[in-house]
């Protein structure tokens, strides 16, 4: 399993359901990393074979995981079938899989114990809707989330935790560099077990705003969403 402690921030391109094998060639060719920080790109299943990397600080992340090891489950690719492929990260509850395929805490639950104990990185992720944040609910939801998605096998150095408004995901919207800071020192202090967790943003981050986001004292970097398929414009948030 990767030591998260020897990055001084961890990025994360998530790709979604874009990119084929040009795209991916020329990406990977123009693709610069800072020796400090961790890059990890996240694309759909059928091309991590071929995120491959002499990079020590380039991994390949997947973007979702089944719940089941193995079995009649159609469709499905298990945690253990990722770290044959040498996969070392996995996006788990994004609020994608959370709204459109209707994804709950438990599963993402599921999701990230196996991933742990076939010594691969959940990144799980949790947030609040607009909805949400304006009943000043923010709060509550990220601890109900937290509570029931983190597995029992899951502590600082093998799980990562991003913090993603769903509010501010694709829109352009952010919150205030405040706002960003005091949640996630919140969410260190829910319980002393996430003092040292890794806490990521994500939300309209971009090359604009990604230097002052990840000033902040308690984020330990982006997760990335539509500016990480520019190339250019990711290699000015990871650098």
């Amino acid at each position: 399993m990767i030591n998260l402690t020897n990055f001084l921030s961890i990025f994360i391109a998530n790709w979604k359901l874009n990119g084929n094998i040009e795209f991916i060639n020329e990406y990977y060719q123009k693709l610069s990393i800072n020796s400090k920080n961790c890059v990890v790109v996240c694309s759909p299943s059928i091309f991590l074979n071929r995120l491959k990397s002499d990079n020590n600080n380039l991994f390949t992340g997947a973007q979702d995981v089944s719940i089941y090891n193995e079995g009649a489950y159609t469709g499905e690719i298990s945690s253990k079938m990722l770290l044959d492929e040498k996969i070392d990260f996995c996006l788990v509850g994004h609020s994608e899989r959370r709204k459109l395929f209707n994804e709950k805490n438990e599963t993402v639950k599921k999701k990230s114990f196996n991933l742990i104990d076939n010594t691969i990185i959940p990144v799980i992720c949790i947030g609040e809707t607009l909805e949400q944040k304006e009943k000043n609910l923010t709060k509550s939801i990220l601890v109900e989330q937290l509570q029931n998605s983190i597995p029992e096998n899951s502590n600082f150095q093998n799980t990562i935790i991003a913090y993603e408004p769903i509010w501010a995901i694709g829109t352009g919207l952010t919150p205030s560099l405040n706002e960003i800071n005091d949640v996630h020192s919140f969410i260190k202090n829910i319980d002393n077990k996430f003092n040292n967790y890794k806490i990521l943003y994500g939300g309209s981050v971009k090359a604009s705003n990604s230097a002052d986001i990840n000033s902040l004292k308690n984020v330990d970097g982006c997760l990335v969403g539509g500016a990480s398929l520019k190339v250019d414009q990711f290699n000015k948030i990871i650098s």
